[in-house]
């Protein structure tokens, strides 16, 4: 529950993405041990290399789209905003 609401998924979206990547093998979940309605969910190995294997690729694409059609003046107005929003995140989220 926790994690859908920090997501803003609904319970049964993040469900079923979860079972989808059970079944890949990235993910796992484990009974929280004080609570047996709950389950943590863990990224396995195999999770961390598929990351690991993505992120060039992420990383390229985001500076291509976003960063370098940016000008000096957007890219340092940009990260003004982005520095609002994730301190604005973070106190929403308490």
């Amino acid at each position: 529950t926790a994690l859908a609401g920090l997501m803003s998924w609904s319970r049964s979206r993040l469900s079923h993405q979860l079972t989808r990547m059970e079944q890949r093998g990235l993910v796992r979940r484990e009974e929280v041990a004080c609570d047996g309605r709950g389950a943590e969910v863990v990224l396995t190995a195999s999770g961390v290399d598929a990351i690991t294997a993505a992120a060039p690729r992420h990383v390229e694409s985001v500076r291509r789209h976003l960063i370098d059609v940016l000008t000096p003046d957007q890219l340092r107005t940009f990260a003004e905003v982005g520095e609002v929003l994730r301190r604005n995140f973070g106190a929403t989220r308490k």
